[in-house]
């Protein structure tokens, strides 16, 4: 490993340069205005990846935007890493909040600011940078790899389920590995064993067939924002439960074992509450905040609106409302069972003077990973030698629903080794991604793969 960490090492500059050309392009896949940006950043990636040594690679075209597949299978009777990632990135806007351009790298107090940045782009460069290394010191890699870097997760990924099932056999891999997770706190390296799942709703809750002038029918007919509102927070009770009849029951409780060990991580609430600007940390009574977060469901409104939105006043009655709003699960509840339990409820509560219109726009399941697989052990040992520091495991309460679709259909383990964290703007304006973590993520993922390389035939075959 010397050769390959003393290059990792010189090379510092040039991975900040090549990770400025990737930010600078604004491959937003929700916006079709950004279409020829996606299919540029497509490009960026296949070039580069045929640049440091990757084999068969190719822009596959998808009803979306396109996926760029790669690969290297030259290590006889080592395992095989499935690498997945995401060039697509969120819109930038509202761009007045940047306080440097959104497309143009910038280093500032120890920090990259872009977007894209630490979600996808700079998680995805980490790997292709350590595969390089070992191309250009030993001519060969410690293990082979497939690698599968799409541009849709911003959107829900639909075209990629679609690859993958197309694609099962040429994608067979002894293990996932997926970059795009958070460390818990800044000099703390990281591996997420858990995700939760998550269930996306619509509701339209309609009353008149009209606006109607809330002087002349106010108090005489359904405000379908009052009754919306109404509804919603019938929803939770005083003690951040949810309310919705069994809703709890499939849930997998926290071991003793496992609150210890998550009593014990440095998981700081006062330093977590700063970050989030909030005056106080409510949520379900008897649970710490790491719990809240990682381990127990939840029921949020993510959107609601209806009647005038425009400046000043205009007294209407809205004909209708909308609530966008989500469940994130957790293991052993079934996202599809509770996405029916939820619509059921909406219309039980809801009023006779209304019509419910209920959609269940997205389901994702939960992911739960053993500690002691060869594979995660590998990723902690790889981490500690990058970073000179004790690894910890960590749960995250966002999604990753890929991660579980290759659990559940392949059965193979899936390592997540992430490099952000938690306070870096994934979605917002300044997003950035510590410097640090990232050259320390190149290091860190080059060990992984030289662990991973050394693991006996058997490793490849342990229960995940």
């Amino acid at each position: 490993m010397q050769k390959v960490t003393d290059f990792i090492e010189k090379n510092h500059e040039r991975y900040i340069f090549e990770l400025r050309e990737l930010c600078a392009i604004p491959s937003v896949s929700t916006k079709s205005e950004h279409k020829p940006d996606i299919e540029r950043c497509a490009r960026w990636l296949a070039d580069h990846m045929k640049k440091i040594g990757l084999e068969n690679i190719e822009i596959v075209p998808t009803e979306g935007h396109p996926i760029v597949y790669a690969d290297w299978l030259h290590a006889p009777g080592k395992p095989t890493l499935l690498i997945y990632g995401h060039y697509d990135v969120q819109p930038a806007e509202p761009l007045d909040l940047w306080l440097s351009p959104p497309w143009d790298l910038t280093l500032r107090d120890g920090d990259l600011y872009a977007r894209g940045v630490v979600d996808d782009k700079g998680q995805v460069l980490i790997h292709l940078k350590a595969l390089e290394a070992f191309f250009k010191n030993e001519g060969k890699l410690p293990v082979n790899v497939k690698l599968v870097i799409e541009g849709e997760e911003e959107v829900g990924s639909d075209n990629l389920y679609v690859f993958i099932e197309k694609e099962k056999k040429r994608l067979e891999a002894d293990a996932l590995v997926v970059s795009d997770t958070c460390m818990l706190g800044k000099g703390i390296p990281s591996i997420c064993y858990g995700l939760r799942g998550l269930s996306y709703y619509e509701m339209e809750v309609i009353g008149p067939t009209v606006d109607l002038h809330s002087g002349s029918f106010g108090g005489a007919v359904p405000n379908p924002l009052n009754i919306a509102f109404e509804m919603m927070a019938k929803l939770k009770d005083a003690d951040g439960r949810v309310t919705i009849p069994v809703f709890y029951d499939d849930v997998l409780p926290l071991t003793e074992k496992e609150r210890k060990l998550l009593a014990e991580l440095p998981f700081n609430e006062k330093t977590f509450q700063e970050t989030t600007g909030a005056k106080q940390l409510p949520g379900e009574k008897g649970y710490t905040v790491a719990e809240r977060i990682w381990a127990r469901p939840t029921l949020d409104i993510n959107g609601m609106y209806g009647g005038y939105e425009g400046e000043g006043a205009k007294t209407v009655i809205p004909s209708k409302a909308t609530v966008k709003f989500s469940t994130r699960l957790v293991p052993n509840q079934d996202p599809d069972k509770i996405a029916k339990l939820v619509g059921e409820h909406m219309k039980r509560i809801a009023p006779p003077s209304v019509t419910i219109n209920f959609t269940i726009l997205s389901t994702g399941k939960w992911w739960l990973a053993p500690f002691d697989h060869p594979f995660i052990q590998a990723g902690k040992r790889a981490l500690e030698e990058g970073f000179g520091k004790k690894a910890v495991f960590i749960r995250e309460g966002g999604s990753i629903p890929l991660v579980s679709m290759i659990y559940e259909n392949l059965r193979k383990p899936c390592v997540l080794l992430g490099f952000g964290l938690p306070d870096e703007n994934a979605h917002a304006p300044n997003e950035r991604l510590h410097l640090e973590n990232y050259l320390k993520g190149i290091l860190s993922i080059a060990y992984f793969y030289h662990e991973v390389g050394q693991l006996p035939p058997e490793a490849a075959h342990a229960a995940a």
